[in-house]
């Protein structure tokens, strides 16, 4: 059928309503994942980060120590604030927290992890730089300088020297005071070992020539691994070395207690942030019930309820909008009460055409005389006259409003309107 032999035919929509509610939904559930990845986002962050930190898989991390102390089924975690936790509620022994200093971290980043107990802090050894091939992986530039050392253990011991061994070797620890005396710890091929002496240190494992791999702070539970190569990934490449620097950890934790590796001098703490607190209880509900409200306001500006309703004009036409511009022009200036005297004429008007019809005088004079003479045959109990004095003598719109009312009454009573 053409278009001229009946009506025109329907537009085709561009999109089915199937179609709509899919796309809202699916930008939705999108919008709501970006948010909560955004909200933790800070705490996924570290693990391409190829440093020398519990998280990186690179040859100076120590992920791979990590999962050999796992599969040992020893507790381990992962700690991204302060302070480090000082007690394992479920276990009777305090946890070891192992903190992994870079190289110019100040002494008083130290201090709040001296309260924890025992503490081990494994030194920095190697300079590196991000392989640009493999962004989680490093390339060695050489040992680094031993000079920051100092200035970050001094809250420790008043004086601490680090030193390395010249090349390559196979060194083998011997224990020097509980709980290591008497061990002999045989290592793999560690490059340029790095030893630490000092005034204020007490050894604890030692080489063959009496320089300490690991020595305690006197008086403080609180023990330095000298060289991170026991505990490192490229350290635990080789069995011996993994071997020792396993039992070093499992000898300071102690008996069933679990082990906390600190990422937070490493740059990556968990910051708390107003999209996490707002998913976080006990705000958590009134993100909910902001959500649910959200989604009923969509309903509501989707979903129409009762027919459209018509939008007035600005500005009204006609006599209705003149009177009330008037009337409220009266009413902003005070002067309602003078319209008392025209408001009883016009109802005397009303009320002779109403009771008397054409036989109504045309005369005010005659036509006030002749509506008090009806209203005495009538049994009125309002005289005319009266309520031209009271309008006369009208000062307020209180004033104007029961004089309406006797008004309304009167003209009730002469036009048979009430009986």
């Amino acid at each position: 059928m053409s278009v001229a032999d009946g009506a025109a035919p329907a537009r085709a929509q561009p999109f089915s309503t199937k179609v709509v509610v899919v796309l809202l939904a699916v930008g939705l559930v999108a919008f709501a994942a970006f948010t909560v990845l955004a909200a933790y986002a800070p705490e996924t962050r570290g693990d391409g980060d190829p440093g020398a930190h519990a998280l990186s898989r690179s040859a100076v991390g120590y992920t791979g120590v990590r999962w050999l102390l796992e599969e040992q089924r020893v507790d381990v975690a992962v700690a991204r604030s302060l302070p480090p936790h000082s007690a394992d509620p479920a276990s009777e022994a305090s946890p070891l927290v192992v903190v992994t200093p870079p190289r110019g971290v100040q002494a008083e980043a130290l201090e709040p992890f001296f309260d924890t107990s025992p503490l081990l802090i494994v030194l920095p050894k190697w300079a590196t730089a991000p392989d640009p091939k493999r962004p989680d992986r490093v390339l060695k530039l050489g040992v680094g300088p031993a000079a920051p050392f100092e200035e970050m253990l001094k809250a420790l011991s008043p004086q601490t020297m680090v030193a390395h061994r010249e090349g390559v070797a196979r060194p083998v620890l011997t224990g020097a005071s509980p709980p290591f005396e008497g061990v002999r710890l045989r290592l793999g091929e560690i490059d340029a070992l790095q030893t630490l002496s000092g005034s204020g240190w007490e050894p604890a494992l030692v080489d063959e020539t009496g320089a300490a791999v690991l020595a305690c702070a006197r008086g403080r539970p609180v023990c330095v691994l000298a060289d991170p190569d026991l505990v490192n990934t490229q350290g635990i490449a080789d069995r011996d070395t993994a071997r020792a620097g396993l039992f070093v950890l499992n000898s300071l934790r102690g008996e069933g207690a679990p082990v906390y590796f600190d990422v937070t001098l490493n740059g990556i703490a968990a910051r708390n942030n107003l999209l996490k607190l707002l998913l976080t209880p006990p705000l958590l509900g009134f993100t909910l019930c902001a959500v649910a409200a959200a989604l009923l306001m969509g309903w509501h500006a989707l979903a129409r309820f009762g027919p459209a309703r018509r939008e007035d004009r600005a500005l009204a036409l006609g006599k209705q909008a003149l009177v009330d511009n008037s009337a409220g022009l009266f009413r902003m200036a005070g002067k309602e009460h003078e319209l008392a005297p025209a408001y009883v004429r016009l109802t005397e008007q009303l009320a002779a055409r109403a009771a008397g019809g054409d036989r109504a005088p045309d005369g005010a004079v005659e036509r006030v005389a002749w509506l008090d003479r009806l209203a005495a045959q009538r049994g009125a109990s309002v005289r005319l006259a009266e309520l031209e004095q009271a309008a006369e003598g009208a000062r307020t719109r209180q004033d104007l409003l029961g004089l309406a009312r006797r008004l309304y009454e009167w003209r009730a009573e002469m036009t048979r309107e009430r009986r």
